[in-house]
């Protein structure tokens, strides 16, 4: 019987169509051979999170019991098998352009072999390589009745290992260990070049030590060794109400996370059929085993690509970032600001703007305090350095870090602790809400008064996703926007009552009902005969709510253009519904991150930015913030960057009515938005 089309799609069906999206560029043959490669780490990178928090979420559904339907029709029981079909489909299709890329790094001189193919002198290197840097850290595992099934560690590799003692008989039971592959040493070993050869040859980590296993069970034969990969359940489980102190709660959950339910386990294709059922038995699982034809864990690729000296005809040309040109020629940032707002867009302009503002606003005398949020920080960040320091200098330095942001938890913690002893007031947020809102406010004294200096963006502060995501930071001395950017800091930092934003959008209190105003303006607009148009660029739409409300709008007559790079539960082009919407998604070189909000109104044209998809958990369970742009010119600036995308016709891809993409085709010459971005400012003056 066919399924009846639900008038949403699935939001983890979508997602393995954004995932297929990503391998897709992974199998274009017109991207350079080691981005291809970084793509299928990408791929792999992004299925282990999909597994250990959305398949996971599902399997407690089920193992709870739970059978009631989703609002697009699915029941946990009914998802998990399509679920597992589809991601099992597309690790087959993964592996196999694995082996076609190594094929063609292959005759580029790039090769990953094994220690079987190496001649006498390079298999005498790695031999030496194992003795003096592997060997020493390896720890095998015996599982015996003395000896419990040991811990293995999600996302980790390992060897399972069958064994003979060398006196025992050939029928008896044969013996099992495990050896963890240590994640502290580099998972591809370089071996010394032929005679006279060029090629950049490599042995992975796994294939070394399993070369070399007998020195590790010294009186015993292994006759059967195999990788293996456990993913868990990683999702965290807070008690936050009880909690008397959130970050040790977090500290907790952090170690539990170690012993969360298996959710899947990846095995080598051919592991002997004793081993794979002691490592069902134990691992108490069953159904989301994967079979793999290849090495496991694809995601090593990121660095292995990063660490390839030379070979630049093999990647994407570098992009350097320019410096915003309203700064450029000025030592005092706060007065181009007091003078004009100031539009970045990343990573084609340099995040170190941002930086630079927050260490002179550090080093100045004038500025009296400096509030901000932090989400997720890199490795290395300046921000926090400029942060501390200004907090030792006698300023008043509040900052918002959010505990919660899932597999960032342990760096952010690490940064509150380093903030606090600078001095810093290190806030966690407030109870059962994650802060996403990406805010920076500086108050400065100037002629006996004081201005308000705001930076509002799409992305965290941090500099290094900077040069990998797409995304927009807007500066303003703007005193409508100040004020509001003081009122949400008190909101979260101490006791206030309700306020009522003069211009911001947040989340959780009104921004989704601002949203809906906004729509419903339009949808007047429409019924009037007037031009009406949305245009919304974001990560992911998922929410029931503001999904319906946007087919309101189509059947109203409002047209409706959404750039959606991820999940997007909506169904375009269906007659009667939503035959005036258009759904695109841009995957390329750039992760797109920008979240940027037109609204036609009129002629009057409106446009905000935004940290908040259209999803539930950001409308109703995080701190979120949708900021007016309302400088004219930088509103013009937005709208030729959405139009940039609307125009791609190399890497879009329109979404169908039935749930899947297709690249977009059309009469127009090839225009690769991201590519046609780079030319600083060509996208600010696009028509």
């Amino acid at each position: 019987m066919t399924r009846q089309l639900s008038h949403y799609v699935n939001r983890d069906l979508s997602w393995i169509e954004f995932n297929r999206r990503v391998l897709q560029e992974a199998q274009d043959l017109d991207n350079p051979l080691l981005e291809r490669a970084k793509f299928l780490s990408i791929v792999s990178s992004n299925l282990d999170e999909f597994m250990s928090v959305r398949v996971a979420g599902i399997q407690d559904q089920i193992r709870a019991g739970y059978t009631k339907m989703d609002f697009t029709g699915y029941t946990p029981a009914g998802l998990w098998k399509r679920l597992i079909k589809r991601t099992t489909q597309m690790v087959y299709d993964q592996y196999k352009t694995y082996r076609e890329v190594f094929r063609s790094l292959g005759r580029e001189g790039i090769i990953i072999t094994t220690v079987e193919e190496l001649n006498a002198s390079q298999s005498n290197a790695v031999s030496q390589y194992f003795q003096e840097i592997v060997f020493p850290v390896l720890t095998p595992m015996a599982v015996d009745q003395s000896r419990p099934f040991p811990l293995v560690h999600t996302k980790e590799l390992y060897l399972a290992v069958l064994l003979q003692q060398d006196k025992m008989d050939k029928e008896d039971e044969p013996l099992f260990a495990i050896v963890q592959v240590p994640s502290i040493l580099p998972r591809f070993v370089p071996i010394p070049g032929r005679t006279n050869s060029k090629k950049m040859e490599f042995v992975l980590l796994e294939d070394l030590i399993e070369n070399h296993i007998t020195t590790l069970f010294n009186g015993y034969t292994p006759y059967a060794v195999h990788p293996f990969r456990l993913t868990r359940n990683a999702d965290l489980t807070l008690n936050e109400d009880g909690a008397e102190d959130l970050l040790e709660e977090i500290e907790k959950e952090l170690r539990r996370r170690r012993w969360g339910i298996p959710v899947r386990l990846e095995v080598a294709r051919g592991m002997h059929p004793m081993a794979l059922e002691i490592l069902k038995e134990e691992l108490e699982i069953e159904d989301n085993l994967i079979e793999i034809d290849g090495p496991l864990d694809l995601s090593f690729l990121m660095k292995f690509v990063h660490s390839l000296p030379g070979h630049d005809n093999l990647r994407y040309s570098r992009l350097e970032p320019v410096y915003p040109y309203e700064f450029d020629e000025t030592d005092d940032m706060f007065e181009v600001i007091r003078q004009r707002d100031v539009l970045m867009y990343h990573p084609y302009e340099s995040f170190d703007a941002v930086t630079d503002f927050i260490e002179q606003a550090a080093d100045d005398p004038d500025v009296l305090a400096i509030k901000m949020t932090l989400y997720r920080v890199s490795g290395q960040s300046v921000l926090v350095q400029s942060l501390s320091k200004a907090a030792e200098s006698g300023k008043q330095v509040t900052v918002v870090v959010e505990l919660k942001a899932r597999f960032d938890e342990e760096r952010n913690i690490a940064w509150a602790r380093q903030l606090e002893k600078s001095g810093c007031h290190v806030v966690y947020g407030l109870v059962g809400l994650k802060t996403h809102a990406k805010i920076l406010l500086v108050v400065r004294r100037e002629q006996g008064t004081l201005r308000r200096y705001v930076h509002v963006g799409t992305g965290n502060y941090n500099d290094s996703t900077a040069t990998l995501y797409t995304d927009i930071g807007l500066f303003t001395s703007h005193p409508i926007i100040g004020s509001d950017a003081s009122a949400l800091f008190n909101e979260v930092t101490g006791y206030s009552s309700p306020y009522e934003w003069k211009a911001f959008g947040v989340a959780p209190t009104d921004l989704k009902e601002k949203l809906f105003r906004l729509i419903e303006r339009e949808i007047a607009n429409a019924v009037q005969g007037k031009g009406a148009r949305i245009i919304a660029k974001m990560n992911s739409l998922s929410n029931q709510e503001m999904i319906d409300k946007l087919y309101e709008a189509s059947q109203a007559g409002v047209r409706i253009e959404l750039i959606v790079r991820g999940v997007c539960c909506l169904r375009p082009g269906v007659a009667g519904r939503s035959e005036n919407i258009r759904v695109i998604s841009i995957v390329d070189r750039f992760l797109e991150h920008a979240r940027v909000m037109y609204f036609y109104n009129g002629g009057e044209e409106e446009v905000y930015l935004s940290s908040a998809d259209w999803m539930t958990r950001n409308l109703t369970r995080r701190i979120e913030l949708m900021s007016p742009v309302f400088d004219v010119s930088l509103r013009k600036t937005l709208i030729n960057m959405l139009q940039l995308n609307l125009d791609d016709n190399v890497k879009a891809r329109e979404l169908r009515a039935n749930g899947t993409y297709v690249h977009v085709e059309n009469d127009m010459m090839p225009f690769r938005s991201q590519f046609e971005a780079r030319s600083i400012p060509q996208w600010k003056n696009y028509v």
